[in-house]
């Protein structure tokens, strides 16, 4: 039986201080738990920062029953639940990775009816077999399947562009237990992947009990560039270095030094974030980081679990030779750090919508941070003939549509010299309101300047249509 809104206010309160450690809700979080908590279905976009994760794992804590989670990645779900465990809350997870050992206690405990797991983190391929799928329907049989949390609901639209084929078949869910309320989170969703997603998961069918959460993508605290550059340049090891090179250097002068040592922070510790592409270049940046006295460190997925685990912790920790991540693009998904000042692309993402995602990890904790895109034309064929070689192992004519669109939108926003970023951004996801931006993007610093660096940066399309024509942007980059 749903809660109260008295028990509940008092509930949610006391249980995020308790078991999360929070004094305070962000904005619209409060608003969202207490629809789930009454029974509603919820469907949920916000920005990365916002905290999303919070928004099914609270009431799960307070609900009676299993809250299932459904995530596209191990990575994330790993990190939640070790986050959750370490709050004494009993959160599992079931995929492919799962030792054999926990493996049978999760069924078994599912087997009972009355499962002790509060959340129960599984990957959308799990959720399409029968043996897990009975586990559920008896657990339903005892009123103890509280609620069903998608996360990345954006995966489950063939117009998004992370689509995946067995997120299409959740529908199951809603029509084998039409009273059990669904609740469907995304960073990044046009209106027509909102539809699909609504419509697939059947939130649509009783629009009295559902309740939608859109909040606006944009990130004032983030200052956005877009930097040029080309095969021929090669500048972006030099030009970084030296970005960095005058960002400790303002950190070391007065007033600013004190400030940081009375913190006790160090004058270079700058956290950061460099997203590659491929896993060598992955390696080898960080190595010529260090070798420049940068205190830089390689996350990818060849790494072993116990070099990934340190690396994250020391990162978070902050400690000294480990101020940057350099990694490919699954990194950063649920992780909890706050002071991330900057985030830069090495080379120019797949999609829109994962360059906001991944941007949108610094600066979680509202202050100014900054985030650049390294951008070459080079860059941007090899980009597309990467989409095209992945399409095929995905089908779908919607998903190859969206995706080339998707990629073409960004191409359009590197090279856009006439409107602000965040704007441009905004609008990407459907927002007519234009946001204010307070000197927080290169086009408002420096309109003109931009236009000459991009002028001059930039290799020639005529140069680029000759070297495509001679297949030279049909390398890829190992991922």
């Amino acid at each position: 039986m749903p809660l109260s809104r008295t028990d509940s206010l008092q509930d949610i309160d006391f249980t995020l201080r308790r078991q999360f450690n929070k004094e305070t809700f962000r904005p619209h979080q409060r608003e969202i738990i207490l629809a789930a908590l009454s029974g509603k279905d919820v469907f949920v976009q916000a920005a990365t920062s916002f905290g999303k994760s919070l928004c099914f794992q609270l009431p799960a804590v307070i609900d009676r029953g299993i809250t299932i989670v459904i995530s596209p990645l191990l990575s994330l779900m790993m990190n939640q639940v070790e986050a959750l465990r370490a709050a004494n809350i009993d959160a599992r997870t079931l995929n492919s990775n799962t030792p054999m050992k926990e493996r049978d206690y999760i069924y078994q405990d599912l087997a009972t009816g009355h499962p002790l797991t509060r959340l129960l983190y599984v990957t959308p391929e799990l959720c399409s077999g029968e043996h897990f799928r009975k586990r559920l329907k008896l657990v339903h049989e005892q009123k103890e399947l509280a609620r069903i949390a998608v996360d990345e609901a954006h995966c489950i639209s063939e117009w998004g562009h992370d689509f995946r084929k067995d997120f299409k078949r959740l529908s199951w869910f809603r029509d084998t237990f039409p009273d059990v309320p669904i609740m469907c989170l995304t960073a990044t969703a046009n209106d027509i992947v909102r539809r699909d997603v609504l419509e697939t998961l059947g939130l649509d069918r009783t629009p009295d009990k559902f309740r939608m959460f859109t909040m606006t993508a944009h990130r004032p605290n983030l200052h956005l560039e877009v930097r040029f550059t080309s095969d021929e340049a090669n500048d972006r090891f030099d030009d970084f270095v030296t970005w960095l090179q005058g960002v400790y250097d303002r950190r070391g002068e007065e007033p600013r030094k004190s400030e940081i040592e009375a913190a006790g922070e160090r004058i270079n510790c700058v956290p950061g974030i460099i997203y590659t592409i491929s896993r060598d270049e992955c390696e080898s940046l960080a190595a010529a980081l260090r070798n420049d006295g940068i205190g830089a460190r390689p996350f990818h997925a060849k790494l072993t679990k116990e070099a990934k685990k340190e690396t994250l912790a020391r990162w978070i920790a902050d400690e000294s030779g480990y101020s940057i991540i350099v990694a490919t693009t699954a990194f950063g998904m649920g992780i909890d750090k706050d002071n991330v000042r900057f985030v830069v692309h090495w080379r120019m993402p797949k999609s829109f919508e994962g360059y906001y995602q991944e941007a949108g990890r610094a600066g979680r904790d509202g202050n100014a941070s900054y985030c650049f895109l390294y951008y070459s034309r080079e860059d941007r064929d090899r980009v597309y003939n990467m989409v095209m070689r992945d399409i095929p192992r995905d089908g779908g004519t919607g998903n190859k549509q969206a995706r080339l669109e998707s990629l073409s939108k960004l191409s359009a926003y590197c090279e856009d010299t006439n409107m602000c970023r965040h704007a441009t951004i905004c609008k990407y996801f459907g927002e007519t309101q234009v946001p204010e931006c307070d000197f927080a993007c290169d086009w408002h610093k420096d309109p003109q300047g931009l236009k000459k660096r991009m002028n001059t940066g930039l290799a020639s399309e005529e140069w680029i249509s000759t070297q495509r024509e001679e297949g030279g942007f049909d390398d890829y980059w190992s991922e």
